[in-house]
């Protein structure tokens, strides 16, 4: 659908689009309502909300589609996607954590005074499913979707996965390599999205390597989260370990991205009919 849109066109409609996450996103921080509810859930929820709500206004607005036609309408197909996202997700984590765990450059321990909690797990595995689910919303939604349908689908992909990378700049203890390879999750999560057409299979692939680095004691962005009681201890330095930020600061990450990629080329998903990228859309 490249080239069916006018230039002018597109820059209102993602220019609207953040104009609106911005709106709703200051709703919920200004209101305090993100307070209430403590830093890390108020984080997660803030930017999930305000990433629905975006994308339930503007393709009111531009499309008179609902929410679901960004790729979340479900079937056969979409648990397929989820589940082959989900394997690749947590199967990409293991080999980072668990290299150096069997090189002996890691070793993990008990961290004193702490313990896994089921109350605790349950509480993190809602933030990361709200906080991936967000992000796949607002970097994967109908403000990507106009540029795929717009422009070549590579720059587009490009663009989007430099705008992930650079939110996650403000977390703590950001490093150049962890930036890079944030990019590279972006890209990664864009090109997911290109093959399958639907939200589900970025969405697994976001979530088990978010799901299952806090398993082992790993930070997660820059952000502890302490599910189990055990931390890593390295004795490499941190451009193996990913230092304070976590693995996706590490070479580890660089190259398991590699092969992420390969995997999602190769994967046996099945491709969803999407109706704003496959379908002309009438005005």
């Amino acid at each position: 659908m490249a080239g069916r849109v006018d230039p002018l066109r597109i820059a209102l409609q993602v220019g609207l689009y953040l104009f609106f996450f911005v709106l709703f996103l200051g709703v919920v921080v200004l209101s305090g309502i993100a307070d209430l509810m403590g830093r890390l859930f108020g984080s997660a929820f803030s930017t999930f909300f305000a990433a629905v709500m975006t994308n339930i206004v503007t393709l009111r607005i531009y499309e008179g589609c609902s929410l679901a036609d960004i790729g979340f309408h479900w079937s056969a197909a979409s648990a397929r996607n989820l589940a082959w996202g989900l394997l690749g997700g947590m199967a990409a984590a293991l080999a980072v954590l668990t290299t150096p765990l069997l090189a002996r450059a890691d070793v993990l321990q008990h961290v004193a005074g702490t313990g896994p909690h089921l109350r605790i797990f349950l509480f993190v595995t809602v933030v990361l499913i709200m906080g991936a689910a967000g992000e796949e919303i607002l970097f994967r939604g109908y403000g990507f979707q106009v540029l795929l349908r717009s422009m070549r689908p590579e720059v587009a992909i490009g663009l989007v996965g430099i705008m992930f990378g650079a939110l996650h700049l403000s977390n703590p203890h950001a490093s150049l390599l962890g930036l890079l390879n944030t990019v590279g999750f972006g890209i990664l999560f864009g090109y997911a999205f290109w093959c399958s057409r639907d939200l589900w299979f970025p969405f697994g692939l976001h979530f088990g390597w978010n799901f299952t680095l806090p398993l082992f004691g790993a930070d997660v962005s820059g952000i502890k989260l302490g599910v189990t009681g055990y931390e890593p201890h390295w004795s490499a330095g941190p451009l193996w370990s990913g230092g304070e930020y976590g693995p996706e600061a590490s070479v580890l990450t660089s190259a398991v991205l590699l092969v992420l990629f390969v995997f999602i080329w190769k994967a046996p998903i099945r491709p969803q009919r999407n109706v704003l990228l496959d379908e002309p859309v009438e005005k």
